[in-house]
């Protein structure tokens, strides 16, 4: 597999909680994780803080922390303000931004921001085209450095593999990152992320899934992607059992190491994982509990 140009480490944090906190803790938050271990802490854009802003006061406010993207909407930056923006963090952070790109979700594009989603494996095709011939006049590296894309479909594979470094597949079981790593060959990145709960209990940790997997479960981009995988799309929306426990991995410490295992045997190259609890407060004391055996 191509060795990374940004190292992530093998095992990161996916977290949305940091919207919900001042900048100040946010940034004592990350160095934390940074402290635990975790190398690579993955934010999300969605309608809250732009993720440039809270990369940068990251990364000014740590020192062995990386910020991922996971991801950055495409529609909500024309390609140019993207590619430089992604240029200006590296330049003053050298290797400690990686971005993550994606097309996001129809209600996300056309409702709240008022863009075609008509076509978007095309738009994202041209964008990364577009990113690539972006005029740069600052000091700062004048090829785009690394990028990932949001990828769940066999086309969006592709594209990944073919025009950035890989893939950074959301909400997805060891499965799919199979089948990712079928599609995507031997040498594209493969940065899956993968909720957890720690609660041995069945009924109280399936509960906590479901009040995370909810939304997801709502949006066809990965109603599709599971059924793809053979799930039927009534499971999908219901929730099942079966399907929480596919995408959700919950129980005891070694039962997440087991499943973050699984993506690696599946050909993951690093794997973020999302702590879920029943309030966000009680997220960081996951990844307290986490590290020591998910961090080598």
């Amino acid at each position: 597999m191509t060795k990374a140009a940004i190292d992530l480490g093998n095992v990161g944090l996916w977290t949305g909680i940091l919207d919900g906190m001042p900048s100040s803790e946010a940034n004592e938050l990350c160095a934390e994780a940074g402290e635990l271990g975790f190398k690579t802490i993955w934010i999300p854009e969605a309608v809250g803080r732009d993720p440039f802003v809270t990369a940068m006061r990251v990364l000014e406010n740590t020192t062995d922390v990386t910020i991922a993207t996971g991801i950055a909407n495409i529609y909500a930056r024309d390609a140019m303000t993207m590619a430089n923006a992604q240029r200006s963090i590296e330049e003053a952070h050298p290797g400690r931004f990686l971005l993550g790109l994606g097309v996001s979700h129809l209600h996300l594009v056309e409702w709240v921001r008022k863009h075609d989603y008509s076509k978007p494996l095309t738009y994202m095709r041209a964008y990364l085209e577009a990113m690539h011939k972006a005029r740069f006049m600052a000091v700062g590296p004048s090829d785009l450095p690394e990028i990932v894309l949001a990828a769940l479909g066999p086309k969006m594979l592709e594209l990944a593999a073919s025009e950035t470094a890989g893939a950074h597949p959301y909400f997805v079981p060891p499965e799919h990152t199979q089948m990712a790593r079928n599609v995507m060959g031997p040498d594209a990145l493969l940065y899956p992320e993968q909720m957890v709960v720690i609660e041995s209990d069945p009924d109280a940790a399936r509960a906590i899934a479901r009040q995370h997997m909810k939304t997801y479960a709502a949006l066809p981009n990965y109603v599709n992607n599971l059924v793809r995988l053979g799930y039927e799309a009534e499971d999908v929306e219901n929730l099942t059992d079966s399907v929480v426990d596919a995408v959700v991995v919950w129980g005891s410490i070694d039962a997440i190491a087991k499943r973050v295992q699984e993506h690696f045997d599946a050909g993951a190259d690093h794997v973020c994982v999302q702590v879920l609890t029943e309030e966000p407060h009680q997220v960081p004391e996951g990844w307290r509990r986490l590290a020591p055996a998910l961090i080598d």
